[in-house]
């Protein structure tokens, strides 16, 4: 069976090297466009509310620049005991998080938006992975910052760089923790794409 006609175009709006990256990997043909928005950590929200929040607005920033397209979008946040973890501000404040998930569960929730102003849809979804950390010693934590850049990540961490050193067991979808679920993106994606 041949694939399907792609109709549309599909922008990312995401400047994360990481979302790219997966969407290459799934065969997509996309253009970035990067929301120039804030995104504050609001307490009186939920994480899966925020993180869903956080998508939608980087969507609505997009998505008028491009009438015809398809605009994806995501936010992602490391979830641990009910806190959230967001990007570090430096190295003490990175080893402080890794030395907070030594040992533990925590949750990496990401918000998807993806709509078309052509096609009058924009919709959502939230998704979770659970994710156990080995127990990190002092010159564990301080060797993974020397050969892992975490600045631009939260929770201060990288699933995929040296994610064996640190990470002892992923339960869900992998690409979430990563930054983006490929694997339910493509259900919500490729319809529209398709659409005439």
């Amino acid at each position: 069976m041949s694939p399907p006609t792609v109709l549309r175009e599909l922008v990312l709006a995401s400047g994360s090297p990481r979302r790219s990256e997966l969407l290459l990997r799934e065969g997509y043909a996309f253009t970035v466009d990067v929301p120039r928005t804030e995104e504050p950590l609001l307490g009186h929200f939920t994480p899966r509310e925020l993180v869903l929040r956080h998508a939608r607005h980087k969507a609505a920033a997009v998505a008028p620049r491009h009438r015809d397209a398809v605009v994806l979008a995501a936010d992602t946040l490391v979830v641990l005991a009910g806190q959230i973890l967001g990007k570090p501000a430096n190295l003490r404040e990175a080893a402080s998080m890794l030395q907070s998930l030594s040992g533990r569960e925590h949750v990496v929730c990401t918000g998807v938006w993806i709509c078309c102003r052509a096609l009058h849809v924009s919709r959502g979804f939230v998704a979770r992975t659970f994710v156990r950390f080995k127990t990190l010693s002092a010159a564990d934590i301080r060797a993974y910052l020397r050969d892992v850049h975490t600045l631009d990540k939260a929770g201060a961490y990288a699933a995929q760089e040296e994610g064996t050193r640190i990470i002892k067991e992923v339960r869900g979808d992998f690409d979430n923790v990563v930054g983006l679920p490929v694997g339910e993106v493509r259900k919500y994606l490729d319809p529209l794409l398709c659409a005439q």
